[in-house]
């Protein structure tokens, strides 16, 4: 257990001269600031596109990627609600992602095509390709809401599919229904009263009341209800009419006007499956918490079956992996006309619970005669299946407690074939992943595992973790000897990754290909023959004053012997033998482990482009400093130890070490390096700063430092409060604020809906630094979310960050303490 300890103050009086300038020009301008113009450009510098491949490998979708959104778009108002954040005149989710623009790429000869018939700075949303490559579904984002449009792949045209404006609160509002001819569409109600009215006279007060029981998992969640009226508005949102839509425009309503949480048609599109709420609500809780209703409906709204009725789920046991008692996970068979699957929690849905079995995987057909198929036991936590058909299915099960997972072959239409375990490992062991299968989209327009012409192997692919870095693979995997055969690996100086197997052997590829100073580029690759790769795009490099940009990939050990690593970057041109060391900036990310071997893995690889986040540490290479970025930040526990019972003394030997490895090759002067991190990073930045005397300066971005306002759990942290005591006290830098004496720049987001980093956290932080009279400052930005959107917020954060690091890190001098 780490104890508390007391660091000599030492205020420089060129600190306070600052910090007054600092907080002098916070009362005085309260107007976004544009950054240096080198980071500007990094901002604004053009994005995407992004690539989508069809089902039938034959074309390629190119997405266009618009320029950031402005704070007027960000700032747009917005319901809070039950977790939810919702458009209250679209009726659908916001801070969505969107497109500008759409192009065909045809893959047999790389020729592109422009898509016609949108709209003038049109925003694009939710894409999903029909099972037969004709045509693309998406929806468009207007004024007066959210619009359903196709996209007809062979002329290259979209046009506006139907008049009805669909309801995206929860997700994107259609899907297709059969594969290729009709889409399942979530529509607004034809008439509907009148959004509930807010009265500012109260009709009692808003109660709530716990009966007691077990210990319960009660995180502290964003955005939950908070009265009656609440409650209302949630159902009015909800509110929808299903309707089939024919690729002609014809439209068919059926069911009745009902608040839906979730719809999933059956594959022969003869039955829906429906997810409704069910009252009473909870202030405490999010939505996928409350009591849900689950009924099978005929394609003409006439109900079949109520599969469940689940009630609110208030008290979870404590750990990580515990669920409700009781049925989950319903959904199709994707391989089946028309087959639901489920789990049921054993024991409770408590993992301490002395149970040999945690879950049961159970099927059953329409029209549900008879009993349920029992499929599996599992003895740890069900995680999720990947069909193919009656013969292979591959279910993957987890233990958070001991950190594995396990992926077995079953067979659906024989349920009492005894399970076969293909893969068994570490969660956190990257080197030992077998892959993914890849998947493709059957005669429903359902994605299912791809099997060779002979059923009897499958396709994987994966990151390819390795003592050298990442290297991305294919492999067949047959599966009757459990036998695995490389086809094809990534080889430097690039890093390439599959996309998509073209052909029944593995011989046709797609890949995204790229390097250190090439942006990702389309590949076609026969690996069967000798020719080169053929490019299908040749997109330019995106900053070209960048070009240059030096990623070292570093290893070293800490004081215990652990084998971390780190990625260096240093500026174009820059050379440490004749330019000498550098002001840094170190970035990081704690993660726990339950292995020393496994916290030691290379993660990444040098040969990725280099790409300039512009929420990350490396847009500060465009101001001269050096930039190590993801320097390894284990937290291990092994056997029965906690990894977090000794939190502080482990983020303290790991940036000691990345210090002394910086320090050593001549890339950083050890008096001039300062440390950020965004979120949990943030959180490890302020405790670095309280525990040890490395740095000069620190940036914590949208973090948590309180862990009493935490107090059932944060990150892979089980244990509450109450049981964990000392090691939340000991954790918290907020604790030892009084111990931090170098200048902390914070920055949140008024609006953070993360759980357990509400913007209370560094409002009381900086409240603490402020009157303890160290350098500090604090910067709210409006509109904001964990992870900020806005160009005028990205822009401000860039200045602040370079303002804080010109201050008090490039000209630092060595001090004596």
């Amino acid at each position: 257990m780490s104890s508390r300890f007391t660091l000599p103050r030492i205020v420089v009086s060129t600190c306070l001269v600052a910090l007054c300038s600092v907080m002098s020009a916070s009362a005085s301008d309260t107007r976004y600031q544009i950054p240096a113009p080198e980071l500007q450009a990094l901002v604004d510098a053009p994005r995407g596109p992004e690539f989508r491949l069809g089902p039938k490998n034959k074309t390629g979708l190119l997405v266009s990627i618009p320029n950031l959104p402005t704070i007027a778009e960000v700032a747009q108002p917005e319901l809070k609600l039950a977790g939810l954040r919702v458009h209250p005149k679209l009726r659908a989710a916001m801070r969505t992602n969107f497109s500008d623009g759409l192009s065909l790429l045809d893959i047999p000869t790389g020729k592109t095509r422009a898509v016609s018939g949108l709209p003038a700075k049109v925003k694009i949303a939710d894409m999903v390709w029909s099972a037969d490559e004709k045509w693309l579904a998406f929806s468009v984002w207007g004024r007066n809401g959210v619009e359903l449009w196709l996209l007809d792949v062979k002329q290259a045209t979209a046009h506006r599919l139907i008049s009805e404006r669909l309801n995206a609160v929860m997700g994107a509002g259609f899907s297709w229904l059969n594969g290729s001819d009709q889409l399942l569409v979530r529509l607004l109600p034809r008439s509907q009263k009148a959004a509930p009215r807010e009265t500012t006279v109260p009709s009692g007060p808003n109660s709530q009341e716990t009966r007691g029981g077990k210990l319960a998992q009660t995180r502290t969640y964003p955005d939950l209800l908070k009265n009656p009226h609440d409650a209302d508005m949630l159902d009015w949102q909800l509110q929808t009419q299903l309707a089939v839509v024919n690729i002609d425009g014809s439209v068919r309503r059926f069911g009745a006007v009902t608040p839906l949480l979730r719809v999933l048609a059956s594959p022969d599109a003869k039955w829906v499956l429906t997810t409704q709420l069910k009252r009473p609500y909870s202030y405490q809780l999010p939505l996928e918490r409350f009591g849900h209703v689950f009924e099978v409906w005929g394609i003409d709204g006439k109900k079949l079956k109520t599969i469940a009725d689940v009630p609110m789920r208030e008290r979870l046991p404590s750990a990580s992996d515990a669920v409700q008692a009781g049925p989950r996970n319903f959904a199709w068979r994707n391989d089946q006309a028309a087959t639901l699957y489920w789990v049921e929690a054993q024991g409770g849905g408590d993992p301490d619970a002395n149970t040999r079995i945690s879950d049961v995987l159970w099927q059953h057909g329409v029209p549900f005669g008879g009993s349920p198929q029992k499929l599996m036991d599992l003895p740890w936590r069900f995680n999720h299946v990947l069909w193919a058909n009656d013969h292979i299915a591959l279910v993957t099960e987890t233990s958070s407690k001991t950190r594995e997972t396990r992926t077995w072959r079953i067979q659906p239409g024989a349920p009492y074939a005894k399970p076969e375990l293909l893969f068994s490992r570490k969660t956190e062991d990257q080197y030992s992943n077998p892959g993914t299968p890849v998947m493709e989209l059957n005669q429903f327009g359902r994605s299912v595992i791809r099997l060779t012409s002979d059923e009897q192997s499958m396709f994987l692919t994966g990151v390819g973790a390795s003592p050298e870095g990442d290297r991305p693979f294919l492999d067949r995997y047959y599966v009757p000897a459990e036998k695995t055969i490389r086809l094809w690996r990534s080889k430097a100086p690039y890093y390439e990754e599959v996309l998509g197997v073209l052909d029944d052997q593995g011989h046709q590829i797609i890949t995204s290909r790229e390097a250190a100073d090439e942006r990702p580029n389309l590949f076609l690759r026969n690996l069967a023959g000798s020719s080169a790769p053929r490019a299908l795009t040749n997109y330019p490099h995106p900053s070209p004053k960048f070009r240059g940009i030096q990623r070292r990939q570093l290893h070293y050990e800490r004081e215990d012997g652990v084998s971390l690593t780190a990625t260096l970057y240093l500026p174009p041109g820059y050379d440490e033998k004749r330019d000498g060391p550098r002001p840094m900036l170190m970035w990081a990310y704690p993660r726990e482990f339950r292995s020393a071997e496994s916290a030691g893995q290379v993660a990444g690889s040098p040969y990725k482009f280099n790409r300039i986040n512009v929420q990350g540490p490396q847009v500060m290479l465009a101001r001269g400093y050096t930039v190590l970025d993801g320097f390894s930040m284990p937290i291990i526990g092994e056997g029965r130890k906690e990894p977090n019972d000794t939190f502080i003394h482990q983020i303290k030997m790991n940036a000691e070490a990345a210090v002394d490895e910086v320090v050593k090759l001549g890339v950083a002067d050890r008096h001039r390096i300062a440390i950020g991190g965004h979120s949990y990073g943030a959180f490890m930045a302020a405790n670095l700063l309280a525990h040890t005397s490395l740095f000069k300066a620190g940036i914590a971005r949208s973090g948590a430092y309180n862990r009493s306002l935490t107090p059932f759990g944060f990150q892979s942290e089980d244990r509450n409060y109450w049981r964990a005591f000392d090691t939340y006290q000991d954790m918290s830098p907020f604790n030892y604020a009084d111990d931090i004496d170098v200048p902390l720049l914070l920055i949140h987001g008024e609006d953070d809906n993360n759980p357990g980093t509400f913007p209370m956290q560094s409002e009381r932080m900086y409240q603490a630094l402020q009157g303890l009279g160290t350098p500090a400052r604090l910067v709210m930005l409006p509109y904001e979310s964990h992870i900020y959107r806005a160009r005028e917020s990205l822009l401000h954060m860039l200045w602040e960050q370079d303002q804080w690091l010109n201050r008090f890190v490039k000209n630092a001098k060595p001090t004596t303490k």
